[in-house]
């Protein structure tokens, strides 16, 4: 086959006969073209040379499914580099976590909120112990402990409807006793 062949009967002679001087003439035409295309898109020049080398090998393995029809053969080669530029891209992409808030130390509290706090503590458990003892020990089990309803039904063997109107009625009760608090 003879170097000035159109590059789309090179490909066809190596579809058809694993023809070795139409891929040389391929080579020597298309691969410092490919090679300038990927230095073009940011690639240096081993990389580059590397890539095209490999675009080239891909034309030898896959010129079978090359489909005229369908693109130049130029077309259909720097398809195959512009893919593969993209995949090393890919594979070379630091993956950069994103910052996870646990990982910062917690925030110190003013020790003004702090007092505010301490104070509001202290003043919300003498409302609770102000309570008539079966609110107080359902508010502790549903707000303290943080257990579920059905829990404290079980626990202390009253019905759901009880443990819901005891938190009612404490949580009535104690709107009133820390109002302005709150």
């Amino acid at each position: 086959m003879t170097h000035d062949a159109s590059p789309e009967r090179l490909i066809h002679a190596i579809a058809m006969r694993g023809d070795r001087s139409a891929f040389t003439a391929l080579f020597v035409r298309f691969a410092p073209r490919v090679k300038a295309y990927l230095m073009q898109r940011g690639l240096d020049g081993a990389r580059a040379e590397e890539l095209a080398q490999e675009v080239l090998l891909i034309v030898w393995r896959k010129a079978a499914q090359f489909d005229p029809s369908r693109a130049s053969a130029a077309a259909w080669m720097f398809t195959i580099a512009r893919n593969l530029r993209i995949d090393a891209a890919r594979r070379t992409q630091v993956v950069v976590r994103a910052p996870d808030p646990a990982d910062e130390p917690p925030e110190v509290p003013a020790a003004d909120a702090i007092l505010a706090a301490e104070d509001r503590a202290v003043r919300v458990s003498a409302a609770v112990a102000a309570l008539p003892a079966e609110q107080a020990e359902v508010v502790r089990l549903a707000f303290f402990d943080d257990r579920p309803h059905a829990d404290i039904e079980r626990m202390l063997g009253i019905p759901l409807g009880t443990v819901k109107s005891r938190l009612r009625l404490a949580v009535s009760r104690l709107r009133g006793l820390l109002e302005g608090d709150l």
